[in-house]
């Protein structure tokens, strides 16, 4: 029987978000390696992916229960392979790198700890997006002031603090999530996912 309405699979935003999550391992040697223009190319491809998939789902009634756990899944792993990257090469102060992860990390805990499902998380908030919006802003402009060394304002500093700002954001988002989850019975919710 063929899969319909949010149960599909096979849909563009969908498509999107897998070659988005494909990118995550790219990204993160090319980082690392520093070859910092593919890297930025690579971000900034991935950055406008997360919108155009979210355009495309919303816009053409193509949202899917997949969906909501790919989309969010890979800007985790974007987030987290940009600031692992960034901190590896010296490019972002480490207490900013472990700041981030922390939020992650505490998220998974009290899911592993409660023994809830995908199924059991919340719904993305506006806080949550804005906190996305913001980290995926403040990383290309830190990988942009390794490519362009005599732009005329110092984007790595400006990247920084857009990154700090992001993170605070984060983990605003995070203690919602947390408020949310603490709450949950397993298996009972029906919500999509952080």
């Amino acid at each position: 029987m063929a899969r319909t309405g949010i149960d599909r699979i096979w849909t563009a935003p969908n498509a999107i978000s897998f070659i988005r999550l494909i990118m995550v391992p790219v990204f993160l040697w090319l980082l690392v390696t520093g070859d910092d223009g593919a890297a930025l190319t690579v971000l900034i491809i991935a950055t406008a992916s997360d919108f155009i998939d979210g355009l495309i789902a919303r816009n053409f009634d193509q949202v899917t229960r997949l969906g909501m756990y790919l989309d969010p899944l890979s800007d985790r792993l974007f987030i987290a392979a940009s600031v692992i990257g960034l901190a590896a090469r010296g490019l972002i102060p480490l207490p900013l790198l472990a700041v981030i992860l922390a939020r992650d990390i505490m998220l998974l805990s009290v899911v592993l700890y409660r023994r809830l499902r995908i199924g059991d998380f919340p719904q993305v908030t506006f806080v949550g997006k804005s906190a996305t919006f913001v980290l995926f802003i403040a990383f290309p402009i830190v990988v942009l002031g390794t490519v362009w060394a005599n732009a005329p304002l110092p984007l790595e500093f400006i990247g920084t603090v857009l990154g700090a700002v992001g993170a605070g954001i984060y983990w605003v988002a995070g203690f919602g999530y947390l408020a949310v989850l603490r709450t949950t019975v397993p298996g009972v919710s029906s919500k999509s996912a952080v």
